[in-house]
């Protein structure tokens, strides 16, 4: 069996905790301490949280999608696939060495997708982004650490709560959606988003396909187009 060897490492936003790059073959895994966070053979209910929100907005012109989380870049490759020329996609990532290993070791498995020009690459916090633009998106797609039980960075606590969910339904254009991807349920998260106003459907999915982990993805509609 091929080992794992360990490319790069980088601390978490908060300095506690170290994020690892991981490859073995063509394979790559992301960890934090013994956690996989994610992992280059399973992309499909990450690419399940694109197709969703790009269904549910399809027919808006010019669309502007913001993702929070680059990951392994599968959100991203899929709404591109699913989105026009018209598109623009930001992308919001807060570890800087996230956006370094993108575009050196992992740039095959990214296939040219951050040098799309419907792409923009912002370092930030996505909170931030969302807080300082109000009615900007039509759709916000947030895989930020494992869900609305964080385990890589405490402050990304402050996107799930009610308040936090308030700032994401402002920012959103009317009949935007919400997209959240979670390592798993939440009945209190589901309705913290009640509560913030939002229309939820709750989407159950694999980690693979068929297989693998079973994940969810909350889609918050934020009411009717004007």
């Amino acid at each position: 069996m091929i080992p794992w060897v360990q490319l790069d490492s980088a601390k978490t936003p908060d300095g506690a905790q170290e994020l690892r790059l991981k490859r073995r073959g063509s394979e790559f895994s992301i960890m934090l301490g013994t956690n996989e966070l994610m992992n280059s053979r399973l992309s499909g209910s990450e690419e399940a949280l694109a197709k969703l929100s790009c269904d549910r907005i399809a027919g808006h012109r010019q669309p502007r999608i913001l993702i929070g989380g680059l990951g392994m870049g599968f959100t991203l490759r899929a709404a591109l696939a699913e989105l026009g020329n018209d598109a623009q996609i930001v992308v919001a990532e807060l570890v800087p060495a996230v956006v370094a290993w993108a575009r050196g070791p992992m740039a095959e498995i990214f296939g040219g997708s951050l040098d799309d020009p419907r792409v923009t690459i912002q370092e930030t916090d996505v909170g931030q982004l969302i807080r300082s633009q109000p009615a900007a998106w039509d759709a916000i797609l947030l895989d930020v650490d494992n869900g609305p039980e964080g385990i890589v960075h405490k402050s990304n606590d402050a996107l799930y709560s009610l308040q936090g969910l308030g700032a994401a339904r402002s920012a959103l254009k009317p009949g935007g959606v919400l997209a959240v991807w979670s390592q798993g349920p939440d009945s209190g998260f589901t309705r913290r988003l009640k509560q913030a106003g939002f229309t939820v459907e709750e989407v159950n999915t694999r980690a693979n396909g068929k297989r693998g982990a079973r994940h969810v993805i909350w889609i918050a509609a934020n009411g009717s187009r004007s």
